[in-house]
């Protein structure tokens, strides 16, 4: 059985998705359709935007299906005009139902962007940067009705860096992903890959990221803040508040020496990128780029040339 051969039924919504659906097609599998999520209305201007996987499929020539729901079996129409072998998912955004799960000869393969068992659920390549995990990766299992406990079809590690952030950790993950899903649709189909069930150490959740993930809380150590700050690195990003109460947002920091009461502004350096050092429970961190309430991204320096910042401000949540 070629690559050719082999009927590949796409389910993804986001970016990463996009890119992973764009290297199935440079691989020569027969794409019969990608099923993605509905356009929304985005930013300011409220402009109705397709998602990343639609714009993509319509590239390739790919036919869309943008259905609100799955349940009741309002896919299989689909299912049964796709006719597809295998079904493979890249952060779709629903969870499959049954009907759909048992459709494809060879089931459904989904893409999960980190080592399973750790970090299944909603965010793992966020919480992987915020725990400081050194390495992480990306599984391609066989889906269950279970959240991400489907058995291992295979699995490519990768390493984070000190300097990581989420925004870097997606970009690798969607790089090595499209030719592992590749590469398990392939062995899954001519018998060279084998499912093995996950083992039942070592499971962690990635939990959604909410708000209270993002306040900066400056009695942590500054090595935890880092990780945190560089896991919610471009979005949603960490914050904190200055003393009149404005939003502050921060893109980027580093790791710096000092001492002060968690949360003090302990030293300012408006040279080059610059940066606003704030004391911590262990450390300090110096913030480098940052979004201040009702403006836009700047690094540090203008922060501090427009004097919106002084040493011993307190900054809190």
């Amino acid at each position: 059985m070629t690559d050719r051969d082999i009927r590949v039924l796409f389910m993804g919504t986001p970016e990463i998705a996009a890119t992973c659906l764009s290297s199935l097609a440079s691989q020569g599998f027969t794409l019969v359709g990608a099923v993605t999520g509905v356009d929304r209305y985005v930013g300011r201007g409220m402009v109705l935007t397709p998602p990343a996987v639609k714009k993509t499929a319509l590239s390739l020539g790919i036919p869309v299906y943008q259905p609100e729901t799955l349940k009741d079996g309002a896919l299989m129409s689909v299912l049964e005009e796709t006719s597809p072998d295998v079904i493979a998912v890249v952060a779709y955004g629903k969870i499959l139902p049954p009907y759909v799960l048992s459709f494809p000869k060879y089931g459904c393969l989904n893409l999960h962007v980190s080592l399973l068992p750790r970090h299944r659920g909603a965010a793992p390549m966020q919480r992987a940067v915020m725990m400081g995990d050194t390495e992480t990766g990306v599984t391609v299992m066989q889906m269950d009705e279970g959240l991400d406990t489907g058995d291992v079809l295979l699995q490519e590690k990768f390493p984070i860096g000190p300097e990581d952030t989420f925004e870097t950790v997606h970009d690798t993950s969607a790089a090595v992903g499209g030719p592992l899903l590749g590469k398990a649709i392939r062995g899954l189909c001519d018998g060279t890959v084998t499912p093995k069930k996950q083992p039942a150490e070592g499971v962690t959740y990635a939990e959604k990221i909410t708000k209270e993930d993002q306040k900066i809380d400056f009695t942590k150590s500054a090595v935890v803040l880092h990780a945190e700050i560089r896991g919610l690195s471009p979005i949603p990003l960490a914050f904190t508040k200055t003393p009149d109460g404005k939003l502050l947002k921060v893109i980027s920091a580093r790791l710096s020496d000092g001492k002060g009461e968690a949360g003090e502004v302990i030293a300012l350096s408006d040279t080059g990128e610059g940066g606003i050092t704030v004391a911590c429970g262990e450390g300090a961190i110096t913030l480098t780029r940052v979004i201040p309430e009702g403006k836009s991204k700047m690094t540090a320096a203008d922060m501090i040339r427009g004097r919106k910042i002084k040493v011993g401000d307190k900054l809190s949540v």
